[in-house]
């Protein structure tokens, strides 16, 4: 047992930089410090990267940084990041040990071999749509094996891990629905920017190809003339390059010389206060290469949008039932379907308000609560061998 008589645990991640990974690590984290448990929050990288605040009552840890000389060595000094790792939860007294994403479950795995503590990690997209670099890869078949338990979004994520990660200890655990959704800076009210009445189509994301963003702009290039009211909103975008990629600027050269198209298409960045752009959506658009289990399409039906998405290999068909409670298009659909689909739900108001009142059923089937004293459960079992 750790420090007196409090049970401790530390989640790890790289930072808490805006993303449906660090908002359910924290949601985690929270459901531990609600239950009596001593959190801790540790990151790679400082507060400078943070989009989220820390919940009250969880304390943060950053990982210590290595000497200018040693970083030089590149990833000859990635055994000193995992001793420093090491060493840091040894003398936190931790109990239980959390990895979110890849690399720092690999690294968690790796940093707590041999002690007496339960290590949990969690994968967040599907594997094979995103892989890690060889080294990580490699790495990555070597500690899965370890991990006393994974948290997985979805049986394919699960069953993907089993086969070619040696994963064979899972709990199945779809992010929770929380409602109403939680606020915080920067908020920006959709009145300030979008006139009053005119038809939206919001998409939201911090990761322009994996969401698909692409896609849309054809399909707005088309709609767009079609209904001269129409605008289409992009959240998450930040307006500087993402390595070296100035990805508004791209979308935006993607569109062309349209200058009332131009007018139409707004990209204002992060924004805390999400649940007001739900509400102010004609409909939300998901057309995602690839998906863990999508926390943004959840939230979105959560707040009674008409959503339509992507049916790509995980995460929105666990959510959507196609023409009950939104609808789901072909993986590898065209701009002309696309364009079909949107058109269609544009155009009949009574199918918009039909689907939302199903897709508002998430806030039952994904509910905080069976979920949370699934997780806490986990969190209790005997360790591993």
């Amino acid at each position: 047992m750790s420090r007196g008589s409090m049970p401790a645990i530390a989640f790890t991640i790289d930072s808490l930089k805006l993303g449906g990974a660090e908002r359910t690590l924290l949601r985690w984290a929270v459901w531990c410090r609600d239950a009596g448990w001593r959190v801790l929050v540790v990151t790679r990288h400082g507060r400078e990267k943070d989009a989220y605040p820390l919940p009250p009552g969880l304390e943060r840890r950053q990982e210590p940084p290595l000497p200018s000389m040693v970083t030089w060595l590149g990833w000859w000094a990635f055994p000193a990041r995992i001793l420093n790792l090491r060493a840091l939860l040894r003398s936190e007294a931790v109990d239980v040990v959390v990895g979110v994403t890849v690399l720092p479950a690999v690294k968690l795995l790796l940093a707590t071999r041999g002690l007496s503590l339960r290590c949990l990690v969690s994968e967040r997209n599907y594997p094979p749509a995103k892989p890690p670099s060889l080294p990580w890869r490699c790495l990555r078949r070597l500690s899965y094996p370890w991990a006393d338990l994974h948290l997985v979004q979805t049986r394919t994520t699960g069953n993907w891990l089993r086969r070619h990660c040696g994963a064979r200890r899972q709990l199945l655990l779809p992010n929770p629905v929380v409602w109403p959704l939680p606020e915080h800076e920067p908020r920006l009210r959709p009145d300030d920017l979008l006139p009053a009445d005119v038809p939206v189509i919001l998409a939201a994301g911090t990761k322009p190809h994996q969401k698909g963003f692409d896609r849309l702009i054809p399909v707005f290039s088309i709609l767009g003339c079609r209904f001269p009211a129409l605008h289409l909103v992009v959240l998450g975008l930040g307006d500087q390059p993402q390595q070296g990629v100035d990805h508004q600027a791209r979308l935006r050269a993607q569109l062309g010389d349209a200058p009332d198209l131009q007018r139409r298409f707004l990209m204002p960045g992060p924004v805390g206060n999400i649940s007001a752009w739900y509400e102010r959506a004609t409909l939300f658009v998901l057309p995602s290469r690839f998906e863990g289990f999508p926390n943004v399409l959840l939230e979105a039906m959560a707040a009674g949008c008409v959503c339509i998405a992507s049916d790509c290999l995980t995460g929105p068909a666990d959510l959507i039932d196609d023409g009950l409670n939104g609808r789901l298009l072909a993986e590898q659909a065209s701009t002309t379907d696309w364009v079909d689909g949107l058109g269609g739900l544009l155009s009949e108001p009574s199918q918009r308000q039909s689907l939302a009142e199903q897709a508002c059923r998430v806030r039952q089937r994904f509910s905080e609560e069976r979920l949370r004293r699934d997780f806490l459960d986990a969190l209790h079992q005997p360790r591993h061998g």
